[in-house]
């Protein structure tokens, strides 16, 4: 008995290794890559998943695994055409995920699976990711003009090397919705209202009758009027409203590199909780606000900041340190915390000062302290 025990003990761990380093995830069928039948790679071999315990946590798993956005439905892995192979094989079941995993494989899951077929197929629908650029996707295509910021403001497209504006003739809010994914904005907020008489276009007017599903990449994909021939006016331009991109700012501090973290998410800002919070967090909050390292403060200088009193956005945050964004950060789903604004994540940075921070940790009833460190040179 005990050479056989001692196999096993020893090829566990090789078959989990080799499992996790061939394990890929994908949706299928559905009308974009964000959206479909969940399958699973498994040494070479793709199949699928079985929704037995299936929920939102998996789901929102799934999601980051693929860059996605947030998780929006659990489907029935049987609405999305093809179906699943009859030879391709259901390869996990009971998945357990905590919604903090950064891959599926890496959730509770059994791989041995005898009573599912392709008629219990897990699906997942989640947002597309929108790409928080400073540019559009297409560059110098389309543009919101006249608004407050990039975001907002009369729709204007470029053709023939002219800028010009879209009539609002059959115009709806998937022709918006794409507009604000082309530019890298948030959601479609708000549609059909009138632009103001100030901001009215002077040029050409390009398109009417644009007739967009929600699913294209690019104002230009979705069919409309032939370019010029329409019967509009300028009273008659486009205006589109998108949520602001993922932004953050720290507010009560004297400078814009100092204060308590506060990140922009549907058009609301709220705060960050710190459990989970260390170096590798703050540097990407350097990083992201062009500041400098940050600084130890007095606990007295900490409090100057006061406490958040909106939303608790993120919490258990976890970085690399190489992102570029904290929204490209691992952490909960948005809005979903254990925390309140005395666990809130606040800092000081300089360009002139080494630092350190140590957050305040309410729960453990740790003692706030920051010591201001300056350099001897």
């Amino acid at each position: 008995l005990y050479p056989v025990f001692s196999v096993f003990l020893l090829s566990w761990p090789i078959s989990h290794f080799f499992a996790e380093s061939s394990s890929r995830t994908r949706l299928v069928g559905g009308h974009h890559r964000c959206e479909g039948r969940v399958e699973v790679e498994r040494n070479g071999q793709w199949g699928t998943v079985c929704d037995d315990g299936w929920g939102m946590k998996d789901v929102e798993v799934v999601c980051r695994e693929l860059g996605c956005g947030a998780a929006t439905g659990t489907p029935s892995g049987t609405l999305y055409k093809p179906l699943a192979e009859k030879d391709q094989k259901v390869l996990i079941q009971a998945v357990n995920c905590s919604g903090m995993e950064s891959k599926l494989i890496h959730c509770e899951q059994e791989e041995d699976v005898f009573d599912c077929s392709h008629n219990e197929d897990a699906g997942a629908m989640c947002e597309k990711q929108m790409l928080h650029l400073s540019f559009p996707i297409v560059p110098e295509t389309v543009r919101l003009v006249g608004g407050p910021g990039r975001c907002k403001g009369r729709v204007e497209v470029k053709h023939q090397e002219q800028w010009g504006t879209v009539c609002k003739a059959g115009w709806n809010l998937s022709a918006a919705k794409v507009v604000c994914w082309q530019l890298g904005c948030g959601r479609a907020t708000l549609t059909q209202r009138c632009c103001n008489k100030d901001t009215q276009g002077q040029g050409p007017i390009w398109l009417s009758k644009v007739s967009c599903s929600g699913q294209e990449e690019s104002l230009q994909d979705c069919p409309s009027a032939l370019w010029g021939k329409n019967n509009c006016t300028h009273d008659e331009d486009t205006c589109v409203e998108c949520e602001d991109p993922f932004d953050l700012r720290l507010v009560g501090g004297d400078t814009r590199c100092s204060g308590r973290l506060e990140v922009l998410h549907k058009g609301e800002w709220g705060s960050v909780c710190d459990d989970g919070w260390g170096e590798k967090e703050e540097k990407v909050v350097c990083k992201q606000l062009g500041c400098g390292e940050s600084i130890l403060l007095s606990a007295k200088a900490r409090r100057n900041f006061g406490l958040g009193a909106g939303r608790i956005w993120l919490d258990d945050v976890h970085c690399s340190g190489k992102e570029q964004s904290l929204e490209q950060c691992r952490h909960r789903f948005w809005g979903h915390h254990n925390c309140n604004h005395k666990e809130d994540v606040a800092t000081d940075k300089n360009n002139n000062k080494s630092h350190t921070i140590q957050l305040l940790n309410m729960r453990t009833k740790s003692i706030l302290k920051i010591i201001e460190l300056t350099p001897l040179y």
